[in-house]
């Protein structure tokens, strides 16, 4: 039934684009007959014909008594019309031009509305996507626009409903984090995944993902074998959040599994072939223990003649005579001793 709907709102999008027209304003209205029309369109969510209005009535009067009530809802009819760009540009430009205006609240609450409702179109009301791992841009900068409002005009009518919005907002941007940090353990990028967990218990203090945040540094910890912070932050998250999923029975459970760096032939032949398990010495590394064999491996396929004594080469074979231990000329180098 959603794929019915996608389809639906697509043709109609299409058909409304190709049969749309820029509409003309009559020149010959008035300032209050082009401000009547335009509350009009805007009463029956003829969104489009009262922007034409509005841009016209700010153009033909640009002081007359509705200039700048025009300018505050020409910014509602681009966000109602789903132009958000337009309605931001209008919003600061009203903030700009109008900084002590009574009104100007409704300017910053609507600029903050618009980028709150920025990812949320068509496609996110019938399709289920998980909004927290979503770019962050909107989001953001959503947050920033409602603080300004909220710190600039606590008062203000519109601050109870932006609070609202940023508590949503903040454990939105918080959740992203951690869905970032949780992609660096899978890809074993254990210092990005702690510094990100770090980030997230620093900054978003009172938000549900702190828990996850401190299981993702005690996670990122252990694999990096830091054995006095994984257990610090792992006493922290134990105390705060006793019942977070990580821990079971009072002991920390890793949400990712250890990573295996067996070579590929090893994983090709299920271990039969190039299996090490045994554990690492400090500072040795899997690549490191594989260059070493492969040296190994081309070192014994040398005939045991051509090795020096000392590697249990035949001395004679090895020892150079009277004549060879003489200096040699160029010549005799060039031509490999051809010609000695």
């Amino acid at each position: 039934m959603q794929v019915k709907h996608l389809l639906l709102i697509a043709i109609l999008g299409l058909t409304a684009a190709c049969s749309s027209t820029k509409e003309v304003v009559d020149e010959n209205l008035s300032e209050v007959e082009l401000y009547q029309q335009a509350q009009a369109d805007l009463d029956n969510n003829s969104y489009t014909s009262a922007t034409a209005k509005l841009k016209a009535l700010e153009s033909r009067y640009p002081f007359g008594r509705y200039a700048d009530q025009a300018q505050l809802e020409l910014i509602y009819a681009n966000y109602k019309n789903s132009e958000p760009e337009a309605a931001k540009s209008a919003a600061e430009r009203f903030i700009r031009l109008h900084p002590q205006h009574p009104n100007v609240d409704y300017a910053y609450y609507l600029k903050g509305l618009t980028s709150f409702d920025q990812d949320r179109g068509l496609v996110a009301r019938f399709l289920p996507l998980d909004m927290t791992k979503r770019d962050p841009g909107a989001a953001r900068d959503s947050y920033n626009e409602f603080a300004q409002l909220t710190s600039r005009y606590p008062n203000s009518r519109y601050a109870p409903d932006a609070k609202q919005r940023m508590i949503y907002l903040r454990n939105l941007l918080a959740s992203y984090e951690i869905h970032v940090a949780d992609y660096y353990l899978t890809r074993q990028a254990y210092v990005a995944a702690a510094n990100r967990g770090r980030y997230v218990v620093e900054n978003f203090q009172e938000t549900p993902s702190v828990g996850d945040g401190l299981a993702v540094m005690t996670e990122a910890y252990m694999r990096l074998h830091l054995d006095d912070l994984a257990a610090t932050t792992l006493e922290t998250l134990k105390a705060n959040y006793p019942d977070h999923p990580s821990l079971e029975d009072g002991k920390f459970v890793p949400q990712q599994d250890e990573a295996d760096n067996r070579s590929w032939i090893s994983k090709a032949t299920l271990g039969w072939i190039g299996s090490n398990t045994d554990p690492l010495p400090p500072g040795e590394t899997r690549a490191n223990q594989d260059v070493q064999r492969q040296y190994q491996e081309a070192r014994d396929a040398i005939p045991k003649e051509l090795l020096p004594p000392e590697d249990g080469g035949t001395a004679d074979q090895q020892q150079p005579n009277a004549e060879e231990g003489k200096s040699r000329s160029w010549f005799s180098y060039a031509t490999f001793g051809l010609f000695d």
